[in-house]
């Protein structure tokens, strides 16, 4: 098939993913970067994974839902990362047609339930600080499932939508997508349809997702706030604080990467691309460090599993 196909987006077998535009000496360079710190993503995020699961300490709802970070992280990096590294190797730089499809889902399913899990966690801290009695009821074992099951069928009702409307699309001016994954915005643009009602979709679909999760996690912290300066002992502030410091770090790093990647004008793509990496690499990368540096059971749990290997050895 050429770049020219035919009338509509049936007759599109595969596309072609421009990826990141570097000179052709680079290529292997680029290659090891992308290698290296989707290493350090498996690393980290399987490790977080491995120390929330074996150590009991950490059986708590807090934890689960850090557990449940780890695997988005690690999820949404793994259904862009490989293909693009071999890409990057490749002369045909091509993903199928039903490829594109499913990674576009799974990137909006798993960068949707993220943000309404960083919601949980808001809320989760707000009863932990804010109500301590009620604690063991409002955040049981069955809310805290529930909670991240209704994360996850949020991700995949907007993952439905977004990918109904994307893929409804003619694709007949071409199959060039100038990014190293499938997204919506370098998609629209190669479509000959008009994309009004895909961006109508798109923007209700944010609107949904960015303005709920926001108010519970700002509205959580109001609170949280307003307790901790109630208490008097600036070891207790100091403690408070510390549990809160590591979700409020991910949750700037997630809303400030997204912001980067969606805000970076359109005219120029080689920036969003940039921005894009920052997302897609960086933060999963940085919120397993963000956690065990911050936390002292998670790095008292580490210890522990280091010290068991020395041992052994």
């Amino acid at each position: 098939m050429g770049d020219k196909g035919g009338d509509n987006h049936s007759e599109v077998t595969d596309f072609i993913l421009v990826g990141i535009r570097v000179r052709p000496e680079l290529h292997s360079l680029l290659f090891l970067l992308f290698l290296i710190i989707y290493g350090m993503v498996l690393l980290g995020n399987l490790s977080m994974i491995g120390i929330i699961v074996t150590d009991p300490r950490l059986n708590t709802p807090m934890y689960f839902f850090l557990g449940n970070l780890s695997v988005i992280d690690l999820s949404y990096s793994t259904v862009i990362i490989p293909k693009a590294m071999v890409n990057i190797l490749s002369q045909k730089k091509t993903i199928s047609f039903v490829g594109c499809v499913a990674q576009l889902f799974l990137y909006a399913l798993f960068m949707v339930t993220e943000a309404f899990v960083l919601a949980a966690m808001a809320y989760d801290r707000f009863i932990a600080i804010c109500n301590p009695l009620l604690y063991p009821v409002r955040m049981s074992r069955s809310v805290c499932i529930q909670l991240v099951s209704g994360s996850y069928l949020c991700g995949w009702v907007s993952s439905i939508l977004q990918i109904s409307v994307t893929f409804s699309m003619s694709f007949c001016a071409s199959r060039v997508i100038d990014h190293f994954y499938c997204d919506s915005n370098p998609i629209e643009k190669i479509s000959c349809s008009n994309v009004f009602i895909n961006k109508m979709v798109s923007l209700s679909l944010a609107i949904l997702i960015i303005l709920p999760t926001i108010v519970v996690i700002v509205v959580s912290y109001m609170y949280i706030v307003s307790t901790v300066l109630k208490i008097r002992s600036t070891e207790g502030r100091k403690k408070v604080f510390s549990t809160c410091s590591s979700h409020l770090g991910v949750v700037s790093l997630l809303y400030g990467t997204v912001s980067f990647v969606y805000l970076t004008p359109p005219n120029n793509p080689e920036l969003r691309k940039v921005a894009s990496v920052c997302y897609i690499l960086f933060t999963p990368m940085l919120n397993p460090l963000i956690y065990s540096l911050r936390n002292k059971d998670v790095k008292d749990a580490m210890r522990k599993v280091l010290w068991k290997k020395k041992v052994l050895l």
